[in-house]
């Protein structure tokens, strides 16, 4: 008899690595949720996310995104992003959060250090799970994913939604839990915990050694 588990490594032939909104909006002090406040004001709520966004979890991501291009693994990334310039298309909690990137905005492109290759699919979302406001379950069976490594921003709310949306649809879904990040170390370590049940997760160092042995036996 087959024993089921979440703790299964990578399908290389089908697999894909999602970038959660690592963009300029959300993830730098020039961003729009971040750019109206006064330096020391930034830095006071703010400067642990900017330090852990710098210093591990963008190059973490670096990393992830080498090594999977590396070994022939899709790399697909999300995006706050309206499909207007007045964010009329939003959703309902996105109007009464103030989120509006407007479409084609400098604040909804991906951040430059992991920016998109030519071939590579961005998608814009206006919901907190991509699965809920974009296509994104149909395009991933079109590319016959079965294994779904996640990483980006926020870990407890677009991530997570991410990830448990991912689990119900049947996917095997892997976060990577150093190339994440949230506003605070007690968030990002409460969120790991609350998700643990419907995902694997791993370090980038655990991932990418598991993506290079796998895809050169392969």
């Amino acid at each position: 008899m087959t024993t089921l588990s979440r703790d299964v490594e990578i399908d290389p032939a089908h697999a894909a690595l999602l970038f959660i909104d690592v963009q300029n909006y959300t993830s730098g002090p020039d961003g729009g949720e971040y750019a109206h406040l006064e330096p020391a004001a930034r830095e006071e709520r703010y400067g642990w996310f900017f330090r852990t966004m710098a210093d591990t979890a963008i190059p973490n991501m670096r990393r992830l995104q080498a090594a999977c291009r590396h070994g022939g693994i899709e790399v697909i990334y999300t995006t706050i992003e309206s499909l207007t310039r007045d964010g009329r298309d939003r959703s309902l909690d996105y109007k009464i959060s103030g989120f509006n990137v407007p479409r084609g905005s400098w604040e909804g492109r991906v951040i430059d250090a992991i920016a998109p290759a030519q071939d590579e699919i961005v998608l814009p979302k206006t919901s907190s799970s991509v699965f809920i406001s974009t296509n994104i379950d149909y395009l991933l069976r079109n590319l016959g994913v079965r294994s779904l490594i996640v990483a980006g921003v926020l870990t407890d709310q677009c991530i997570d939604s991410a990830v448990r949306d991912a689990c119900d649809l049947g996917y095997l879904v892997t976060t990577v839990t150093d190339a994440c990040a949230t506003l605070s170390p007690d968030r990002h370590e409460w969120s790991l915990r609350n998700n643990r049940g419907y995902c694997r997760q791993r370090t980038t160092v655990e991932l990418v050694e598991e993506i290079e042995r796998l895809t050169l036996a392969g």
